[in-house]
């Protein structure tokens, strides 16, 4: 007989259960399950209460199962994009940022001036004064959009709603970051798993009386847009600001030369442990706003910043086995699974061992005792073994020639660098079951397709049950076939269904990064797909039999290389590719590559140079053609419009052949006249 007070209790605490993730789900932001684990909770429940009429007296899912998400925050433009910052992990990266910056503003000889500042753990947001009232308040969401959080961030009550003062921009945007102090946070950590999120979950509540129950603090640390510019550096900004009563951190400090970096990172990490708050490198700006202005962007980071990390967190594990994983592109990666062991607040039970190499050079072995780290305190690797503590009858271990698939695998010979690549790849492409799931996964993810509800472990079901095999079978999934998965409903169908409709219209640099072309990343697709303008050119390209004479096109292009060329080349030739690509350009709306028109100095024209310049770098040359509607090319050719001939050691090759072309030539002395005008 079933035990009617043992049913009872196990529905209410299921209800209560639903309950806990409703909240989170929709009035928090902070899912703690997927959307097909709700679903099969919500169907424990309904079965419970069909298996047993009594339990729908009880009442308690009335108003609770199925409701709506609300759209909580409308998104808006950042009127600059917030960018991330590029790191440094040791005092030769910060040589090299150094070196790279100075080679770019051609200020060689003389020590650099550096603004430090400590990195906080925390959420970037952003506030906006217009006549020194604030309008705006944003998160950094994707760094070109963000959430509208002003109502949110007004609560955080030392942040000014007006600056009283008469030199105030009319325009004025101040970043900073949100936290939530170290001892505030043990008063609440019952309902948090760490500061970081606590602040974020904060920023996102529904209702600001909410959030306003949270202790939540910030640092301003930057600007987006100032209109007009009463800056000249990053102390003086830091300076100005503080004095209109934002909140800016005490540890901040001028530095020179690199013994200066070292050193302040050195105090820093030594105070890191009594700070209030959490911090995990200190960032370096070059502190003069012209030079910041100067150097630029790249589409990811700013050229004049750079964050220093603090040494990863290391701890001492055994490993328990060597396993083999394959990636998209077939390298061939080995993985120790460890004894599971705390690596900075994570649990890691997983560490890289990079490669074959990295394996002999080390001489990894199961059973070894080691020295692991979170690289970047994020992907764990293996730093060292302790070859004193290893048994007698350890096994040296024999890297595999195979892939998990059975095909032989190969070390690839590079035609540019002439060498064989450290990585093991297996070369069966798509025909390879792990590859084919590799790029199904990189298919789908955020700076892809971005579909949500198609994560790592849902495509690796799919693929075993045989629902989606290629990329084409996406958008043509059997439902029907899913709705008789475990944990699928009709919410997390209609989820995902809207999702792979939502991604069926994408960009065309988004469509070429997405199908996995080995060296070719984020930056170098926008490059393609500015070249063929359209997936009607890109397709007629891999299609052609000219082919080779189109890849010869691609060396005008500055940013690809022979590197880039070669694999384009290797990928086209396998004819499996060019079908399973064929097909899903067949499923889909690619939006065409509109090269946005910069009106300047050198709209529409296309540059070259040769030789150096006295007072500037080639790289700061050519971002100057790039702001001002040109383009740079990397070879001679009649689509030329200018070659720019730099006084120091220019090529004498190239000024005949421009000669030869007819392309108009002008000498160091003319382009600056150009800029000066």
């Amino acid at each position: 007989m079933v035990d009617k007070s043992k049913v009872i209790k196990d529905y209410k605490k299921k209800v209560d259960n639903l309950k806990r993730h409703n909240e989170l789900y929709f009035n928090k932001d902070k899912p703690e399950i997927i959307d097909a684990e709700y679903d099969s909770l919500k169907k424990e429940i309904f079965k419970l209460e069909k298996k047993y009429n009594y339990l729908s007296t009880l009442h308690l899912t009335k108003n609770i199962v199925g409701a709506k998400p609300s759209n909580k925050f409308k998104k808006k433009d950042h009127l600059i994009p917030m960018l991330s910052l590029s790191n440094a992990f040791n005092k030769k990266d910060m040589v090299d940022f150094i070196k790279k910056v100075n080679n770019f503003i051609n200020i060689q000889g003389k020590d650099l001036e550096l603004f430090a500042e400590p990195k906080i753990d925390g959420i970037s947001a952003t506030l906006i004064y217009e006549d020194g009232k604030l309008t705006t308040g944003l998160s950094r969401g994707d760094g070109t959009k963000g959430e509208d959080i002003l109502e949110n961030l007004k609560t955080i009550k030392s942040i000014p709603t007006e600056i009283m003062a008469k030199d105030v921009p009319e325009l004025l945007e101040i970043r900073c970051e949100v936290f939530i102090g170290k001892t505030d946070f043990i008063k609440i950590k019952d309902n948090f798993a760490n500061p970081r999120n606590a602040a974020g979950g904060s920023l996102r509540q529904k209702h600001s009386e909410e959030t306003k129950k949270i202790p939540l603090k910030y640092f301003a640390y930057g600007f987006g847009a100032v209109k007009p510019m009463i800056f000249k550096t990053q102390s003086e900004f830091l300076e100005k600001i503080s004095f209109w009563n934002f909140i800016t951190n005490p540890l901040t400090k001028i530095i020179n030369g690199i013994d200066e970096i070292e050193k302040q990172h050195e105090r820093i990490d030594l105070l890191r442990s009594s700070l209030d708050y959490d911090i995990d490198g200190i960032v370096y700006k070059v502190n003069d706003l012209s030079l910041q202005k100067r150097l630029g962007t790249t589409s990811n980071s700013p050229r004049w910043a750079i964050a220093y990390k603090f040494s990863a967190e290391k701890a001492i594990t055994k490993i328990k086995d060597i396993t083999i994983q394959v990636g998209r592109t077939g390298a061939i990666t080995p993985v120790a699974k460890v004894e599971p062991v705390n690596v900075g607040g994570v649990i890691v039970s997983n560490a890289t061992l990079h490669n074959e190499d990295e394996i002999e050079r080390k001489d990894v072995r199961v059973g070894d005792t080691i020295k692991i780290q979170r690289a970047g305190d994020v992907i764990p690797q293996v730093v060292s073994v302790d070859k004193f503590k290893r048994k007698e009858n350890s096994k040296k271990f024999i890297f595999p020639t195979k892939c998990l698939c059975g095909a032989s695998t190969k070390k690839e010979l590079s035609k540019s660098t002439k060498k064989l690549d450290a990585v093991r790849r297996c070369t069966k492409g798509y025909d390879c079951k792990f590859i084919a799931k590799e790029k199904l996964k990189h298919i789908v993810s955020k700076e892809a397709f971005n579909i949500d509800g198609l994560g790592k472990k849902v495509i690796e079901q799919f693929w075993d049950l045989g629902i989606i095999k290629e990329p084409a079978d996406i958008f043509t999934i059997d439902y029907n076939k899913v709705k008789k998965l475990e944990g699928w409903g009709e919410l997390s169908i209609n989820n995902l269904k809207k999702a792979i409709t939502k991604s069926q219209y994408i960009a065309f640099d988004k469509f070429i990064y997405s199908i996995g072309i080995r060296h070719i990343g984020q930056e170098n697709a926008k490059i393609l797909a500015s070249f063929f303008g359209s997936i009607i050119s890109f397709t007629k390209f891999f299609t052609s039999k000219n082919r080779k004479k189109i890849l010869a096109n691609l060396n005008d292009l500055d940013g690809i290389g022979e590197t880039q060329i070669e694999s384009i080349d290797n990928f086209f030739q396998n004819e499996k590719n060019n079908k399973i690509v064929q097909k899903l350009i067949n499923k889909l709306t690619i939006k065409n590559y509109i090269v946005k028109n910069i009106d300047g100095k050198f709209s529409g024209k296309k540059l070259m140079f040769t030789g150096g310049f006295q007072n500037m770098s080639r790289s700061e040359a050519k971002s100057i053609v790039e702001n001002n509607g040109g383009k740079v090319l990397g070879s001679i050719s009649k689509k030329l419009d200018l070659l720019i001939v730099g006084h120091n050691k220019p090529t004498k090759k190239k000024i005949d052949k421009a000669k030869e072309l007819k392309v108009k030539i002008l000498l160091d002395k003319q382009w600056k006249k150009i800029l000066d005008s």
